[in-house]
């Protein structure tokens, strides 16, 4: 169990840990990186190009002044956050605050030419930050140590210069996959919300219209009952392509196409799987119970509400679990049905983050990172119901 434990946690761990790396340690001669490393920054002050902070549509955003008028207005080109990058805007100077850069640090030693126009002896090893990257590549280093030479300004070919990293979590990959997110999602918030209502609505849906039809089915006596449910079970050899062209015309009937609705209403007409493992439950209580509550004048809604629910509590668990976790992974259906930004649930977002970010795993994984971690954490607060409804439903092996 712990080798298969091991094996099977191998992927999250993988997510995790890229997560937090550099984009340089996403591939690596020597094979996965499992340890990550970042590269370490300190505050800079750019007196050429100074880095401002200014607000922009109620949000704080930073960026650079491109042009500063006689009238007292700049003009500020965007740099963050990333999904506004490059947009520019007009602004009162005196309204924007310079704020310092994170400027690299770097190795490298001095030779040649380099050493004679710093001042130092032929392989002097220096430790310098990055203060500007020059448009050829080359690297404009102000040396920091050794402190004879601290303050000079040397310029280094990128195969001249060492980062400096050391073993950490580059945390910056959650704020900056956060920061490409569209301004209409307000920092991811949009898309939880929407998949919130989802998911909610849809669990409240299936248990509800489930265990009703459920309990009909095992303890009423009707005319069809026996032909009405084998119909019922019939549904399940339906493939879900056959039905997908139907459901969408209906939908489109009635409205509602770009809306949250055709992805939880369905969940208010049961599942005919949810329903035969309820009747089964309510099969299994005796019926010396339902024979009780009728004594004492309950009617049936009162018996199945306060007597037969409470029995099947593991069932409702299980139930309840597998719909949050389809419904919280279900792209199929916002891809069809949604068209809108704010109505985006995070399956589909993360879908649209993937096909523009491909070439960042870092930031992917981090906001995938983001996207599990819900249904993740509800698993681990839940497995003792889920493990023991499927023992009881019959799908441990017995």
């Amino acid at each position: 169990l712990l080798v298969g434990c091991v094996i099977f946690g191998l992927p999250f761990a993988y997510l995790l840990v890229t997560s937090f790396k550099e984009d340089r340690d996403m591939s690596s001669p020597n094979g996965i990186v499992w340890i990550p490393k970042v590269q370490q920054t300190v505050p800079y002050l750019d007196p050429k190009n100074p880095l401002y902070e200014a607000e922009y549509r109620g949000q704080k955003v930073q960026g650079v002044v491109l042009e500063k008028r006689p009238d007292g207005t700049a003009r500020v080109d965007i740099s963050q956050p990333l999904s506004i990058r490059g947009t520019t805007f007009d602004a009162p100077y005196d309204s924007l605050k310079v704020i310092p850069r994170q400027a690299p640090l770097v190795t490298s030693v001095l030779a040649g030419e380099l050493a004679r126009e710093a001042g130092a002896q032929e392989g002097t090893a220096i430790e310098g930050m990055v203060v500007e990257d020059m448009e050829d590549g080359r690297k404009r280093v102000e040396i920091r140590e050794p402190s004879a030479l601290k303050g000079k300004t040397v310029v280094l070919e990128p195969a001249q210069t060492e980062p400096i990293r050391k073993v950490g979590l580059r945390w910056q990959n959650y704020t900056e996959a956060i920061s490409f997110l569209p301004p209409e999602a307000k920092g991811g918030w949009m898309y939880l919300r929407n998949t919130l209502v989802i998911v909610i609505l849809s669990v409240l849906g299936t248990i509800l219209s489930s265990s009703l039809v459920a309990y009909a089915f095992s303890r009423m006596r009707f005319p069809g009952r026996n032909f009405l449910f084998a119909v019922l079970l019939s549904t399940m050899m339906l493939p879900a392509a056959v039905t997908l062209l139907p459901q969408f015309l209906i939908f489109r009937g009635l409205g509602w196409i770009d809306t949250l609705l055709p992805l939880w209403v369905p969940a208010f007409f049961g599942s005919a799987f949810n329903i035969f493992l309820l009747r089964q439950f309510f099969m299994s209580i005796p019926m010396e119970l339902e024979d009780a509550s009728k004594m004492d004048g309950c009617s049936y809604l009162k018996t199945f509400w306060s007597i037969m629910l409470p029995q099947i509590k593991p069932a409702l668990a299980v139930i309840a679990i597998w719909t949050l976790m389809g419904a919280w992974n279900n792209f199929m259906g916002p891809l069809i049905y949604i068209n809108s930004p704010e109505n985006m649930p995070i399956s589909y977002a993360l879908q649209l983050f993937q096909g523009d970010r491909l070439g960042e795993p870092g930031l992917l994984m981090a906001l995938t990172t983001l996207a599990i971690l819900p249904v993740l954490a509800l698993f681990f607060f839940a497995q003792k119901y889920f493990i023991e409804g499927v023992t009881l439903s019959g799908f441990g092996g017995r």
